[in-house]
């Protein structure tokens, strides 16, 4: 499914985790698309089944996928997170890199250029309060 890099010094739960949420963004994983189950994964991964739950566990805390007791863990369809706190620090981010791509000369157009393409791309455009 995808390579960990086990010298980073990222904890390999949050490379699972992101690397999950990049394939669930970029709709290789299909909304209801039942994911690996955590043996067969930390099997083919060859680390600890403990990490894939953790990933999981945390997947799941941020919406971006759903456990249905005994079947295993699936893709949500509605991956509009609503965690306020984790809505909070991604813009905090993101301002904090705009900036600095403004401060390295970036223009200011080509930013917005680069937020409509993704908007675009990801079939975005909702209307917001």
């Amino acid at each position: 499914m995808f390579e960990l890099d086990m010298r980073s010094r990222k904890p390999i739960y949050e490379q699972l985790v992101d690397k999950m949420k990049e394939l669930i963004m970029n709709e290789m994983l299909k909304p209801d698309e039942q994911l690996p189950s955590v043996r067969t994964l930390a099997t083919e991964l060859t680390i600890n089944p403990n990490t894939i739950q953790k990933a999981y566990r945390e997947l799941e805390s941020q919406g971006f996928i759903y456990s249905v007791k005994g079947k295993g863990s699936f893709v949500n369809p509605n991956p509009k997170i609503k965690d306020t706190e984790k809505l909070k620090n991604v813009l905090e981010e993101l301002e904090r890199l705009i900036l600095e791509a403004l401060f390295l000369g970036i223009p200011a157009s080509d930013l917005i250029q680069l937020i409509e393409d993704l908007d675009a791309l990801k079939g975005g455009g909702e209307e917001h309060d």
